[in-house]
């Protein structure tokens, strides 16, 4: 009994790892060449080439760019804290990795099918304004420190309108697991009867990342580089590579929750022969492209104009549509999509 009970054990560890490494691996494969990608969708707005040296069509740009930041030397100011200079990159990175824990790229397909999934990305998401935070104050430097707040208070404003629209989902469907949102739009998207709080989602996922026109915290004009300021080498490759893991994160999070994860947009022929994982990276890339699309469109904004928009703009109107929503499931009974009131 005891030796079924440990090679039990054995077996569902074993297989956790393998749920995680085929998770964790195309994750990093695509945090990697995701800045080429970005690099090559920026080319093509402004004319340019692009990456196109190293490698066929500069597809191992990658590779050359982690290569000569695993080389380069790391710096560490004279009466910085040692300690929580190198623990901060390291924590903003893990915890990046540490959401994907939840997220199903089909039915049932999750390292950790969580009842409150939800609320496990929100607490992940708010742990990450401490390696912001550590990060700027470990470095002893008044612009990595001004770069730290400016991060963590847009941090926090934002997660605010974040949490307001996932509320107002989850009172239509009635679950907070990620599974459930996604089976809720088998016939309607959830970003057409609630497109307002889609598009705000999208832009609080903007100001979440630190991405453009909201990237304050690294304002080069004014901050030289923002709370990394005096980190080099691979400390500096870390809060780099979290940065477009975010941004992987948030756009398999907006997909699963307004744009019907895995499902098809029809579900026939032709749309059904595609397995359900392409559809969801499908949907990532796209995210992503708006993404890329956005930094090159749109001017920085002032610090101000970004505080103003979420505490007066974002946040009222996330609450009004909260307490509609709740209202109407109060009324009705139930959720539109068969969640319960």
């Amino acid at each position: 009994m005891e030796h079924f009970f440990i090679h039990t054990l054995l077996g569902s560890v074993i297989l956790i790892i393998l749920k995680t490494l085929a998770l964790l691996v195309p994750v990093l494969v695509g945090v990697a060449y995701l800045t080429w990608l970005e690099r090559k969708v920026l080319a093509a707005i402004m004319l340019r080439k692009g990456p196109n040296v190293v490698g066929p069509f500069g597809l191992l740009q990658p590779f050359a760019d982690a290569v000569k930041m695993i080389f380069k030397e790391t710096i560490i100011p004279a009466k910085a804290n040692r300690v929580l200079f190198f623990v901060a990159p390291i924590l903003v990175f893990t915890l990046s990795l540490f959401a994907w824990a939840v997220i199903p790229v089909n039915d049932g397909w999750a390292v950790a099918n969580l009842n409150i999934g939800i609320l496990y990305l929100l607490a992940i998401s708010s742990l990450g304004v401490y390696g912001t935070l550590l990060a700027g104050w470990a470095s002893n430097s008044k612009y990595s420190l001004l770069g730290a707040m400016r991060a963590t208070a847009q941090m926090i404003s934002y997660e605010v309108s974040i949490g307001l629209v996932i509320v107002s989902v989850l009172l239509l469907v009635g679950s907070a697991n990620m599974n459930d949102i996604v089976l809720a739009q088998k016939h309607v998207w959830f970003f057409l009867p609630m497109f307002p709080m889609f598009i705000i989602f999208f832009i609080s996922c903007l100001a979440e990342t630190n991405r453009p026109p909201f990237d304050f915290s690294v304002g080069e004009s004014e901050l030289v580089a923002g709370f990394f300021v005096e980190y080099s080498s691979m400390a500096f490759g870390l809060f780099f590579l979290a940065e477009y893991g975010n941004m992987i994160l948030m756009s398999a999070i907006t997909s699963i929750i307004f744009l019907g994860g895995w499902l098809p947009p029809f579900d026939c022929v032709p749309f059904s022969w595609i397995p359900a994982p392409f559809w969801m990276i499908i949907k990532v890339l796209f995210c992503l492209f708006c993404f890329i699309w956005v930094r090159s469109a749109f001017p920085r904004y002032r610090y101000d104009q970004l505080m103003r928009l979420g505490w007066k703009i974002f946040l009222p109107f996330s609450l009004i549509w909260v307490v509609l929503t709740a209202a109407f499931v109060m009324v009705t009974g139930v959720g539109i999509y068969g969640g319960a009131g």
